[in-house]
């Protein structure tokens, strides 16, 4: 905490309040700011609730920057690239992770009709994104990081796989197949699959979708990388479809988010939330509506070093409720982590969450306007 997050001199109470009191400040009058402020101090204070890092870290000071990622276009053009990499690189030095999809980049080799030359590939771009943000410490010592995606069509999956094949290389990227439903059919047959350049739709090779998908898994297994990303999914539950298609999540993988989106996230801590026998659901309840309120007003007041983010940010107004100390509830509950009546918790447990969280996005509607 002390590393991270408090300013020089500060207790953690007074993170706490300065925190409170910098966010209730969205709030349009002064009793609401004062009643608000105390909310937001009591569920942080005593652990039911915690806003994501850069919150907590620089709301109310003069580095006002309180989202944790974002998502940014990468185009296949050098002066979009190039574009994409300065305003990354901004965003970053302001405290927030980086998240792109590389899918729509024409593959290593292929032609560059204004010039002579051939196109470098994504796994070259993804070397140079780690050397940007090799420049940049932030505050509390935290490296900035990048995830990359790549749809598992592109020309280059077999490279972008293994491109961490050297554990020591590309350290400030973490990196994701982006798969469809239709891959993971043609796995599950050991069908084919077409490599197709984004450039022009051409097929330039076909490879056994097997391989591709035990490759990943092996590179998984050995050091972490890649991830998986599945793409047809997150678009069934993407809550704006007519603004974007989801393409891209935001470092650590809690969000999906359009180009130019922020996240700005938060926990609340079920381990604070147990009875005698069950979740005490009245003061979950309590927690997670002032949670939604909570984050709606970072929305708010964050200043968002990019005009474009400002701008898609405050549009759609997305806020990433998450849960902790789910363990130490089951615990304090003595039900066993693997064991049905848990999984039956944690159903009931999260669309109880969802619920709340919505009818709560329904009055700020009422109160504040529609985003």
């Amino acid at each position: 905490l002390k590393n991270k997050y408090l300013i020089a001199g500060e207790t953690p109470k007074g993170c706490f309040r300065r925190v409170a009191r910098a966010l209730a400040a969205a709030e349009t009058s002064k009793n609401n700011r004062s009643i608000w402020e105390e909310r937001f101090f009591q569920v942080m204070s005593q652990l039911r609730f915690l806003p994501g890092g850069r919150t907590l870290a620089n709301a109310g000071t003069i580095n006002n920057q309180l989202a944790n990622c974002f998502v940014m276009p990468m185009p296949d053009s050098v002066e979009g690239i190039f574009d994409s990499v300065k305003e990354s690189s901004i965003l970053k030095k302001n405290g927030g992770g980086v998240g792109f999809s590389f899918s729509h980049l024409r593959p290593k080799g292929d032609v560059v009709a204004t010039t002579t030359g051939r196109a470098a590939g994504p796994v070259a771009l993804m070397k140079i994104i780690n050397e940007a943000s090799e420049m940049l410490q932030q505050a509390g010592g935290r490296r900035s990081g990048n995830m990359v995606i790549l749809h598992v069509t592109h020309p280059d999956i077999l490279e972008f796989i293994t491109c961490k094949e050297d554990e020591a290389k590309l350290n400030h990227i973490n990196f994701s197949l982006g798969v469809t439903d239709k891959f993971m059919q043609a796995v599950k047959r050991d069908k084919n699959w077409d490599l197709v350049n984004p450039r022009n739709g051409q097929v330039v090779n076909t490879v056994a979708a097997r391989s591709s998908f035990e490759l990943a898994a092996s590179y998984a297994w050995k050091n972490g990388d890649p991830g998986m990303v599945f793409l047809d999914r997150i678009n069934r539950d993407n809550p704006t479809p007519q603004v974007g298609v989801l393409e891209a999540v935001n470092l650590c993988g809690e969000q999906p988010l359009l180009n130019y989106e922020a996240c700005n996230l938060g926990s609340v801590n079920l381990a604070q939330h147990v009875g005698e026998r069950d979740l005490n659901w009245n003061k979950l309840k309590e927690t997670v509506a002032i949670g939604v309120q909570l984050l709606d007003n970072v929305v708010s007041i964050c200043k968002y070093p990019l005009k474009q983010v400002d701008k898609v940010v405050k549009s759609n107004r997305k806020i990433g409720l998450g849960v902790m100390g789910w363990a130490d509830a089951l615990i304090k509950l003595g039900i066993p982590y693997n064991s049905k009546p848990a999984l039956a918790l944690a159903e009931k447990t999260m669309k109880f969450i969802n619920d709340v969280a919505r009818e709560k996005s329904v009055q700020l509607a009422e109160e504040k306007g529609s985003f």
